[in-house]
C-alpha cells in the first residue's frame, strides 16, 4: 500500500502512472496505461498558444472542483483573467 504522503498533488498522480501503479500500489491494467500514454503523446506533440491560457483552462478546470461558481468567476476577474464563459458554466456548474 501506497504511503498516504506520497498520495497528494499531480505529482502523485504523474509518478504512479509512470511506475504503472495505482495510488494503492495495485498494477494500472496494460490497455488503460497503453491508451492514458497515446493519448498524452498526442497532447505533448499539440502546438502550444500560450502560457495565460493554458494557466486560466487550469484554474477553471481545477477551481470548479472545490470553489462556488461565483467565487471562482470573481477569482479570475481579480487575477485578470476573462471570466467563465456560458460553457464552462453549463460544463462544470450545470449539474450541481
Amino acid at each position: 500500500m501506497a504511503n498516504p504522503s506520497n498520495t497528494t498533488g499531480a505529482e502523485a498522480v504523474d509518478t504512479a502512472i509512470s511506475k504503472g501503479l495505482d495510488l494503492d500500489g495495485s498494477q494500472i491494467p496494460a490497455p488503460k496505461l497503453n491508451l492514458y500514454n497515446q493519448i498524452m503523446g498526442l497532447e505533448g506533440n499539440r502546438q502550444r498558444s500560450g502560457v495565460s491560457n493554458t494557466m486560466r483552462s487550469r484554474i477553471v478546470r481545477i477551481g470548479a472542483k472545490h470553489l462556488a461558481q461565483a467565487e471562482l468567476n470573481q477569482m479570475l476577474l481579480d487575477a485578470d483573467f476573462a471570466p467563465l464563459k456560458d460553457k464552462e458554466v453549463a460544463f462544470y456548474y450545470g449539474g450541481k
